[in-house]
């Protein structure tokens, strides 16, 4: 079993389209956008395959950041869950920033929670040094 989830929130003073697109640079399951009141949006995406994470495994092998991201994966898991939270800017401009809350990412991270049977298989997948499933 696995299932992925993503969420951020859009801001009255974001481009939602420029947000939405931020998390299809990192996440490519299915997206659902809804008001959530006061002009503020909230993204969900949800996948139960693997390869809705093949943008975010590209992203962190083109910047060479294997060892840090594999650390930021294994510190946001506990038990069957990876929760990890990528910068919205920095997702927008196709470069992985892993924050450790919302606050150093002025308008909101991109949440991932990932549940998986076997989260290790998970995070030697999106950080190995080859592509394998």
């Amino acid at each position: 079993m696995l299932m992925i989830k993503v969420e951020t929130i859009i801001k009255p003073t974001e481009d939602p389209v420029k947000v939405r697109k931020a998390v299809e640079n990192v996440f490519t399951g299915e997206i659902i956008v809804t008001n959530i009141g006061d002009g503020y949006k909230k993204i969900e995406g949800f996948s139960t395959s693997l390869d809705s994470l093949t943008a975010l495994y590209n992203l962190i092998h083109i910047e060479q950041i294997i060892p840090a991201a594999r650390s930021y994966l294994l510190k946001g898991t506990k038990g069957n869950t990876i929760k990890f939270m990528l910068h919205k800017q920095a997702a927008y401009m196709k470069k992985i920033s892993f924050v450790d809350s919302d606050r150093e990412s002025p308008l909101g991270a991109i949440k991932f929670t990932i549940e998986s049977q076997d989260p290790m298989r998970i995070i030697d997948w999106l950080t190995s040094m080859r592509h394998k499933h």
